[in-house]
């Protein structure tokens, strides 16, 4: 018995050996996928031709840029509305308890396209507005494609930050509270001065990551019409058919704007990081 035994452990591989060659074969795996998918692009109905053809042109640069400028205003809207949520969320006054919450609730419930198509398609809820002291307008004609763009993406986005916000206030010491409160600072004024600057760390890798998604949630907006690179790669492979090329076109440049954001994100992320440990 104590033969077999010494036998099997000369026989065993050492921990590290067997770790070793799990990698090796996911490693194998991996690299025969890749090389399969290469294959399959290299060899499918793709005219190559025409993705370098149609990645600089003025339609889909402008569309690019209307990318952007959704992402960064639809963000902006998000980070206001969120701060206040997550205030609302921690109040000790039940009506922004229950308001906050039932708003996180809905907005985190509903899709993000059906509260485009809800703002898109507003006139038929309400068919005029009036605003004091300018006037009456059609809500057809106030609720363009931006506007519907930005209030649907920017307000869901504001259920997540409001989220994410209130964690960071959470993780700050109950005892910088008690302090603002024994010099004598209002509420307001501690959380502005003590309590934001050191919650504002904990959030920025979370608020980092809802900025690129947000970036990607844009494509959404190409149903309402607003003109972001899908909707403009669509516009021109209607016209000329050449749709997996556009398509392509389109996931470059989502793929570019990632990729210049997420160094960035890293950079920040240090930066407060060693502010934080100082």
């Amino acid at each position: 018995m104590t033969r077999t035994t010494e036998s099997s452990r000369l026989l065993a591989l050492p921990r590290g050996r067997h770790i070793a060659w799990a990698q090796i074969v996911s490693g194998v795996v991996l690299l025969a996928l890749c090389a399969w998918i290469i294959h399959a692009f290299a060899v499918g109905q793709i005219e190559w031709r025409y993705v370098g053809q149609f990645l600089f042109v003025p339609s889909i640069l402008r569309g690019v840029g209307a990318t952007l400028l959704m992402a960064v205003c639809a963000m902006a809207l998000g980070m206001v509305a969120g701060i206040i949520l997550a205030l609302g969320r921690l109040s000790t006054a039940w009506l922004p308890r229950i308001v906050s919450g039932l708003y996180v609730w809905l907005f985190r419930g509903v899709p993000v396209i059906l509260q485009l198509l809800i703002w898109f398609n507003l006139a038929l809820i309400f068919p005029h507005v009036t605003l004091p002291g300018i006037g009456s307008y059609r809500t057809v004609d106030l609720m363009t494609p931006f506007l519907s763009a930005l209030f649907g993406l920017g307000l869901n986005q504001a259920a997540y930050i409001a989220e994410i916000f209130r964690a960071g206030f959470q993780s700050v010491d109950r005892g910088q509270y008690e302090a603002a409160s024994a010099i004598g600072m209002t509420r307001l004024t501690a959380m502005r001065r003590i309590i934001f600057p050191q919650a504002f760390r904990t959030v920025i890798p979370p608020l980092g990551n809802e900025f690129i998604n947000m970036i990607k949630l844009t494509s959404l907006a190409s149903l309402i019409q607003y003109p972001e690179v899908l909707h403009n790669a669509e516009t021109i492979y209607y016209a000329n058919t050449r749709v997996i090329e556009l398509l392509i076109v389109a996931g470059f440049w989502y793929l570019a704007a990632v990729t210049v954001l997420s160094p960035l994100q890293h950079l920040l992320e240090r930066r407060f990081s060693r502010g934080k440990s100082a």
